[in-house]
């Protein structure tokens, strides 16, 4: 996309996250030597960190300055399904291993969201909330944004039960475009995290079908074009 950066590592990266220690030494390596790769320094980047207590999973929150670095080297950040910046040159990252990372983007009144689509945010209408979050918060327009997803789990291996076990990447873009985001600014990366061994997937970590637990990243950063 014009006037964005959007990075998704891989299996040969390294992990992007360890869920058992936040300060994980390797981790932050990999994380920085990533992000050098695409001009981005780890200091002016914000993680989205993700809690799964509570009951309500599409809660948003606007990053400052003051959040530069903020969840890179350990878990000091607010917790959000998804962060939001207006500022260029302040990166976002999304550690994830089967979940959608989404990219929303308004390039017009440039305000970049990275979200976390998992099964929590999406049987909550979390694609078309954060939409609606833009549109209400920012006066986006639904015919300027443009959207990227990372790979995901496929439905074969990851259903969903409450949504008559479709796939979680095919309710996420039924959400995005009932939101009138329109096709010609949606692009979905087809990938299957569980069936493709570049990319982390923890369910299949869990069945024992994979040897490594971790995360890829994803990130995204508005640059002056």
């Amino acid at each position: 996309m014009k006037n964005l950066i959007i990075g998704l590592s891989t299996v040969a990266n390294g992990n992007m996250y360890n869920r058992y220690d936040h300060q994980d030494q390797d981790v932050i390596k990999n994380r920085e030597k990533f992000l050098k790769s695409l001009g981005i320094g780890l200091d002016r980047t914000s993680r989205v960190a993700v809690n799964f207590d509570g009951d309500n999973f599409c809660r948003y929150f606007e990053v400052s300055d003051q959040d530069a670095g903020a969840g890179m080297r350990s878990d000091d950040i607010k917790f959000a399904d998804a962060l939001i910046t207006t500022k260029i040159g302040h990166a976002l990252m999304l550690p994830v291993a089967d979940c959608i990372a989404a990219v929303v983007f308004d390039p017009k009144n440039k305000v970049l969201m990275l979200g976390h689509l998992g099964r929590h945010s999406i049987e909550q209408q979390g694609a078309l909330r954060s939409i609606e979050y833009l549109v209400n918060h920012y006066k986006s327009s639904q015919a300027d944004i443009k959207v990227w997803l990372s790979p995901a789990v496929s439905k074969d291996n990851y259903p969903l039960w409450s949504m008559d076990n479709r796939g979680l990447k095919e309710v996420a873009l039924e959400q995005f475009y009932e939101a009138g985001i329109k096709p010609s600014n949606l692009i979905n990366n087809p990938i299957e995290t569980d069936k493709d061994s570049n990319y982390y997937s923890f369910s299949e970590y869990q069945k024992g079908r994979r040897d490594q637990d971790g995360d890829h990243m994803v990130v995204a950063m508005m640059i002056n074009s």
